[in-house]
C-alpha cells in the first residue's frame, strides 16, 4: 500500500513542480502526513526530487519560450548563497522546529493567496456590472 501512497505523492509534487509552483509545497506535507516520513527526511527527499523535476520543467518552459533572462542572475546568486547558509542551519534544527516553521509558511502563503483570490473575484464582479 505504501508504494501507491508514495506514487500519488510523487505525482502531486510533479504536478506542481512541472508548473513551476514548487512541488515541495505539496510534497513535504504529503510525505509527513500520509507517508509517516520525518520532517527533516521529507525536506531531504524534496531536495533530491527537485533536481530531475526542475530539469524537466525547465526544458519544457525553455522550449515554449517562457524563460526570461532579465534579473535571473540578480535573483539566482543571492538565492544560491542563502540556500546554502540556511541549509546548514536547517541541518542543525530539531525536526519539530522545521515542521512548525514550514506549517507557518503554508498558513501565511494560503492566507495571502486566499486574500488575493477574493480581491480578484471582487474586481471581476465589479467589472461585469459596469
Amino acid at each position: 500500500m505504501s508504494f501507491y501512497v508514495f506514487l500519488l505523492c510523487g505525482i502531486a509534487g510533479g504536478l506542481l513542480g512541472g508548473m513551476g509552483m514548487g512541488g515541495g509545497t505539496a510534497l513535504i506535507p504529503l510525505l509527513t502526513l500520509f507517508c509517516g516520513v520525518e520532517q527533516r527526511a521529507a525536506q531531504g527527499i524534496n531536495l533530491l526530487s527537485f533536481l530531475p523535476m526542475s530539469a524537466a520543467a525547465l526544458a519544457v518552459h525553455r522550449r515554449e519560450g517562457l524563460l526570461k533572462g532579465e534579473g535571473a542572475v540578480s535573483f539566482a546568486l543571492p538565492a544560491l548563497i542563502s540556500s546554502f547558509a540556511f541549509s546548514l542551519l536547517a541541518a542543525r534544527l530539531p525536526s519539530a522546529v522545521l515542521r512548525t516553521g514550514f506549517g507557518c509558511f503554508l498558513i501565511i502563503l494560503g492566507t495571502f493567496r486566499l486574500g488575493k483570490s477574493f480581491f480578484a473575484l471582487k474586481n471581476n464582479k465589479n467589472a461585469k456590472t459596469l
